[in-house]
């Protein structure tokens, strides 16, 4: 290693786990540092993750967000592939185990149908809206038939299958489908980004595909594993935060040993930086045990998603600005694996809405849902 900020140690992030625990992900995180701008193997090593990772609420999941962080922090890129995976896979899993509701003849057919599906190959979600795009749910005779377009479809065409959101009886409701089905075909994203350049998210088009329905119309924002999948894209983006502090921490410690000391400055900005991450990672620590307690399966589990993801992004923001402010142009300028985290994060934080999201939370809490 030579000490600059885009060259580090593939190490884990922890949230309380113990060493053996963390050393378990090592050689993981060995693969994903090979494997960095290499899509293809990425998702294949978001597979091989798969059958590993515990699933959120199954009494695991600060390992899930130590996992998804540490891997994020490894590459951005990577751990923006491995979670819509892992959430695709939980999100199957939720719907194939309803302990909220009745299950119909039905839904135990279509259970089965997303459970084939599941048998393998690479997934992504799908929940986004853009103005003037519409995604039709339609029964049919032979099943639902899916017709419109949907945005913001992260490497669609590298992938086998997604869960979807689509609209349904008046509502939107989540489905499966299979990305190689008759029918799908996938619009040049025309993707400028200098974040992700290798996860393009363009426009897919359904005209007439085949999708198995999820858990029925609601359910798919009605459950509790929505806000605790919002949680762990908040784990990525701290795992981001982290590399980038630690990039900045190694950097300080070879212009030491150069003879270069930093300075005040630098030093209350190192102080402030292992303060924020700190706080952080206790915060998600708790939250995730809150989760495996069954503290956070009701009304107030989207409350506590909009504020661990408000928490995390504005660190991220301030931990950048500190670290480039201090660093200054020329990492940005030399350093391609410094460039590339701080290009990627800044856009991946961007799926928070800031203030949007703040609004959200504020209505919420002026119904009372709040612990203060």
């Amino acid at each position: 290693m030579n000490g600059t900020p885009g060259d580090q140690p593939h190490l884990a992030v922890g949230l309380g786990s113990s060493p053996r625990d963390l050393a378990f992900l090592s050689p993981l995180l060995a693969e994903v540092g090979s494997a960095v701008g290499d899509v293809p193997a990425l998702l294949k090593l978001a597979e091989t993750a798969e059958m590993t990772a515990p699933k959120p609420g199954d009494g695991r999941t600060a390992f899930l967000w130590e996992l998804l962080a540490s891997v994020t922090a490894v590459d951005v890129a990577a751990g923006r592939i491995l979670e819509p995976h892992l959430d695709a896979a939980a999100i199957v899993a939720q719907a194939a185990s309803p302990a909220d509701r009745d299950v119909t003849d039905r839904e135990v057919t279509e259970t089965s149908a997303v459970e084939g599906l599941h048998s393998g190959g690479a997934w992504g979600v799908f929940a986004a809206e853009a103005s003037g795009l519409r995604l039709e749910a339609v029964q049919t005779d032979g099943g639902v038939r899916l017709y419109g377009s949907k945005p913001w479809c992260s490497l669609a065409p590298q992938l086998d299958h997604a869960v979807l959101t689509a609209y349904a009886d008046g509502g939107r409701a989540a489905f499966a489908i299979d990305l190689h089905a008759a029918g799908v075909s996938f619009a040049d994203p025309e993707w400028t980004s200098r974040g992700l350049r290798e996860i393009p998210s363009g426009t897919v088009h359904f005209d007439g595909v085949s999708a198995v329905p999820l858990g029925g119309p609601g359910w798919y924002y009605r459950r509790p594993g929505f806000a605790w999948g919002g949680m762990g894209v908040a784990a990525c983006w701290l795992g981001g935060a982290v590399a980038v502090a630690r990039g900045f921490k190694e950097s300080l410690r070879t212009a030491a040993a150069a003879g270069r000391e930093p300075d005040q400055i630098a030093l209350a900005h190192l102080g402030e930086i292992d303060r924020t991450l700190t706080s952080l990672t206790g915060y998600l620590a708790r939250t995730a045990s809150r989760i495996d307690g069954g503290g956070l399966s009701g009304n107030g589990a989207w409350s506590e998603a909009l504020r661990v993801r408000g928490q995390v992004a504005a660190a991220v923001e301030r931990i950048q600005t500190l670290v480039s402010q201090n660093l200054g142009p020329g990492p940005l300028a030399f350093d391609e694996g410094y460039g590339k985290r701080m290009a990627d994060l800044s856009l991946y934080i961007r799926q928070h809405h800031a203030m949007r999201d703040d609004a959200q939370l504020g209505a919420l809490t002026l119904k009372g849902n709040h612990q203060w």
